[in-house]
C-alpha cells in the first residue's frame, strides 16, 4: 500500500492482522488512518504508532466513518466484526447510500463457503443484480494491486 501510495483506512487496533498490515504501511512510508469506537478503547488497544487516530462515539459512526473515507474495500480473513462490516458496506451498495467496490481476498479458501452461499442467495432470487456486482473475489493481494495499476 505504501509503495502505490494507497492511504490505509481501518478500524484502529494494534493486535491481529489489521494491526500488523498499519505497522507494515507505516514502516514503509505510508499513511494510515484508524477509527476506534470509545468502547474498544479498552478491548482492542488503539494503535499509537498510525498517523491519525479517530476516536467515534459508537460502532455506527466508526463504521459511517470508515465507508465515508474509503474509495474501495478490502475484506481480509475474519470473525464476525469482519462480516458485520462486510455486509452493510454491500447493503448500502445495494441501497444506493454509497458506492464502494469490495474486494475479498480468499486466502486458501477461506471465504469458499460464502461464495458458495452468495450462489445459493443468488439462485433463490435474494440477491439484486447489482449487490453481486460490488464484490470482486481476489486470491491474492497482488491481484488487487492490479485493479489499481
Amino acid at each position: 500500500m505504501a509503495e502505490n501510495n494507497v492511504r490505509l483506512i481501518y478500524g484502529g487496533g494494534s493486535a491481529g492482522i489489521m494491526g500488523t498490515i498499519a505497522d507494515s504501511v507505516m514502516e514503509n512510508g505510508g499513511s494510515v488512518t484508524g477509527i476506534i469506537p470509545k468502547v474498544l478503547l479498552e478491548w482492542e488497544v488503539q494503535h499509537q504508532n498510525i498517523t491519525e487516530l479517530i476516536v467515534s462515539d459508537d460502532m455506527h459512526i466508526r463504521k459511517k466513518t470508515l465507508y465515508n473515507l474509503c474509495d474501495a474495500a478490502l475484506v481480509l480473513p475474519g470473525g464476525f466484526g469482519t462480516l458485520d462490516e462486510l455486509f452493510e458496506i454491500v447493503t448500502w451498495n445495494q441501497l444506493s447510500i454509497h458506492d464502494i467496490q469490495v474486494f475479498i481476498l480468499n486466502t486458501d479458501g477461506f471465504y469458499d463457503h460464502l461464495i458458495l452461499h452468495l450462489q445459493k442467495m443468488r439462485e433463490e432470487g435474494f440477491l439484486y443484480e447489482k449487490a453481486g456486482q460490488s464484490i470482486i473475489f481476489v486470491n491474492t493481494p497482488a491481484e488487487i494491486v492490479a485493479y489499481f495499476n
